[in-house]
């Protein structure tokens, strides 16, 4: 049964040790296992894949088998009903025209002197995006990360997923790809995966950007590569924060919280309220509702190690610990949502109000669901066109703006001990040129 407490205090020792939930040693060991996944793949390359992809997905594939073929990729449109498949074109719409709002422009000012200064954006050559699969298969992932890629203008998009039973991978997530523009597809999961697009292989090519979530030897693999290519976040369990007053409905606010716990036994779904009545009443319906639930043991679990209910006296005070708490999702489902937005600083997606459960941005809402967890929404932020960009300054001094410059320039040169620095610009502002 899901806990309620009532003393902050021992909320905010509840929240910390949630928040903290994947720094555990058990979770760090499995490092070294990652480690040498990712060296066998950098030396090995497909063969490696090929041994890590029997030996952990216990599906036995050859080098042909890597690839989706077309005709595999034709196929899956005829398994997936029309409802699905408009369901997916309407996400792709809504995300595509909430990302296109996002591409950062460059820009170039001219200032005095011919002094010319500005900032250029482009797109990475390549990105490769990973899908879990495992418990369950995520359509709405591949198009989270497919699509802000296509919006930033990367050329180069390849995705990875683990094979299921008979080497298959399953139809929405390929009609999700294929709607989202994503056409070369390879049937490999796990660390050996991030390995591959890391460092390249005879089959798979080498990006530059790898993002989308996984199990924890993903994310540590994503660690590990890191500097070798750039990675959107460490991504950890799914959680929720739901702010609620009396206004908000039992029933809504349980079926909201068993939407995190269903996702994995790690998640988190935790309820801060000022009505100790509601407190009950969402106490009793997610265990009225847990009762016929189709991943019931997981969720469960969730639930038992993960779920929590805080009562407080004020909305501020609820506010301020889910700042404390800095939630992958926040839901505020009380009467007047906009006025205690103010108050929060830090999480990854906030819904507001009671018909906005978390479940409409997982979707088709348009933002990203590719949010910060465990408490990184205190200095991040979700996935989004600026994942797939980099950008460049740039500079350019006329003559005179240089000389005007140029004492200022070699004082702090020659502060630093670096006088070759101080005689670049020197020996422009003297008009020195070549014999």
């Amino acid at each position: 049964m899901l806990r309620i407490i009532t003393e902050q205090t021992e909320a905010l020792t509840e929240l910390r040790r949630i928040c903290d939930r994947t720094h555990d040693d058990q979770i760090f060991n499995k490092e070294a296992t990652v480690r040498e996944v990712l060296q066998a793949v950098k030396r090995q390359g497909d063969k490696a894949l090929l041994h890590y992809t029997a030996e952990f997905d216990g599906q036995n594939l050859n080098i042909e088998d890597l690839r989706v073929s077309g005709s595999e990729m034709d196929a899956a449109y005829q398994q997936v009903s029309k409802e699905l498949l408009n369901a997916i074109q309407l996400a792709c719409k809504n995300i595509e025209a909430f990302h296109r709002q996002r591409v950062p422009k460059s820009w170039v000012q001219f200032g005095e002197d011919d002094v010319v200064l500005g900032k250029r954006y482009t797109p990475v050559d390549r990105a490769g995006l990973y899908v879990p699969g495992g418990r369950a298969s995520y359509p709405s992932t591949v198009m989270m990360n497919a699509v802000p890629a296509k919006v930033a203008g990367v050329p180069k998009i390849v995705m990875v997923t683990p094979p299921g039973p008979n080497k298959t991978v399953n139809a929405a997530v390929l009609v999700a790809a294929q709607e989202a523009g994503i056409e070369e597809i390879y049937r490999v999961g796990g660390a050996q995966a991030i390995a591959a697009l890391a460092y390249g292989t005879d089959t798979i090519p080498k990006v530059d950007v790898i993002t989308g979530p996984g199990n924890i030897y993903v994310t540590l693999a994503k660690k590990l590569v890191y500097g070798t290519v750039g990675i959107d976040s460490l991504a950890g369990p799914s959680e929720v924060l739901i702010i609620a007053d009396q206004t908000a409905n039992p029933t809504y606010i349980a079926a909201d919280m068993l939407a995190q716990a269903e996702h994995d036994p790690m998640a988190a779904a935790i309820l801060v309220t000022t009505d100790s009545v509601l407190a009950k009443k969402v106490q009793n319906e997610v265990d009225q509702q847990l009762r016929n639930h189709q991943r019931r043991l997981l969720t469960e679990k969730a639930i038992a190690h993960y779920g929590l209910i805080v009562v407080v006296d004020s909305l501020e005070e609820a506010a301020e610990l889910s700042n404390h708490f800095a939630p992958e999702h926040l839901e505020l489902e009380i009467a007047e949502p906009w006025e205690l937005l103010n108050q929060i600083r830090h999480a990854g997606a906030i819904f507001l109000g009671n018909s906005t459960p978390e479940a409409v941005g997982d979707y088709l809402a348009g933002p990203n669901h590719t949010l910060p967890t465990s408490g990184a929404a205190r200095y991040a932020s979700a996935l989004g066109v600026e994942t797939f960009m980099k950008h460049s300054s740039l500079i350019q001094y006329s003559p005179k703006a240089l000389q005007k410059v140029a004492n200022a320039i070699q004082v702090l040169a020659e502060a630093e001990g670096l006088p070759s620095h101080a005689d670049s610009v020197r020996l422009r502002s003297q008009g020195k040129s070549e014999p």
